[in-house]
């Protein structure tokens, strides 16, 4: 049981923030930016895994309350991580939000949390198993009850150009490219799936370890799959509009060229 600090009592700290304001100009965003806090997340496979997110923590301020208490959201976070709680889920993201909202007393908020995940990835042919990161951001919006979320994964995978091998002799000139996704849905999704779908539509997937096998393996099915930066979009945008549980979406593709010192790049948006 806390007990009152008996300073307090005597030399009472006045609590500004909540004092009124009488512009009554009431505020959008308040609150923390760039935060990094270690935590737990779990995906499809279940297992927690843990890395450090940049986090953004934000409440909507009614026009008569003079400021928010910037202090209680990293209070929030702490909570949160603390030993025994369950790791964070795309699923349980909400909880967080509904946390928020109560404990800042606030009629809405927003929470964004950007961090590398990893996927252990096993190469095609040997076998070997080794770590591959991508990068992912996941934004929750709560106003007025309503609850939406953005999930966004940046995958890097090869694309290899289909008038390059179309023109030439033998050989075409290929590239590392990075897949963006951004998807609002509308039924649970994990961050997995998504970035199955960024790789399934490039030229070919990338490891983090192959052996000689395994990059003859990948070289070729390059070869056999050639992508336009065009393709790369069109592809995934038309997985992402086939599945019912995607509301709006916006899919990038950015090739690093390797015959040009600039990239080639295509974005398509739907319904977000």
């Amino acid at each position: 049981m806390n007990r009152p600090d008996p300073l307090q009592r005597l030399f009472p700290i006045p609590d500004t923030q909540s004092a009124r304001d009488e512009r009554q100009i009431a505020i959008d965003r308040v609150g923390i930016k760039g935060l990094k806090y270690p935590l737990l997340f779990a995906d499809q496979d279940g297992v927690a895994q843990p890395t450090v997110a940049d986090c953004d923590v934000f409440v909507a301020l009614p026009g008569d309350q003079k400021g928010t208490h910037m202090s209680r959201l990293v209070a929030l976070l702490e909570a949160r991580t603390s030993p025994g709680n369950s790791p964070l889920t795309v699923a349980s993201f909400r909880s967080v939000l509904d946390d928020l909202v109560t404990l800042l007393d606030a009629p809405g908020g927003r929470i964004e949390v950007a961090f590398p995940f990893f996927i252990r990835k096993t190469a095609p042919v040997s076998g070997v198993a080794s770590l591959l990161d991508y990068q992912v951001r996941i934004a929750g919006d709560l106003a007025d009850g309503r609850y939406s979320q953005v999930l966004t994964i940046a995958a890097p995978v090869t694309s290899l150009c289909p008038c390059s091998k179309e023109i030439s002799d033998y050989g075409a000139h290929n590239q590392r490219s990075l897949v963006t996704i951004a998807v609002r849905p509308r039924a649970p999704l994990f961050l997995a799936e998504i970035i199955r779908v960024a790789e399934d539509e490039a030229s070919c997937e990338l490891y983090g370890l192959l052996k000689r096998a395994d990059e003859k393996y990948v070289t070729e099915r390059a070869y056999n799959n050639p992508r336009f930066v065009e393709d790369l979009v069109r592809g995934v945008a038309a997985r992402l509009a086939e599945d019912p549980r995607v509301d709006g979406f916006v899919v990038e593709a950015e090739n690093f060229e390797s015959i040009h010192n600039h990239s080639a790049y295509a974005r398509i948006a739907r319904g977000l």
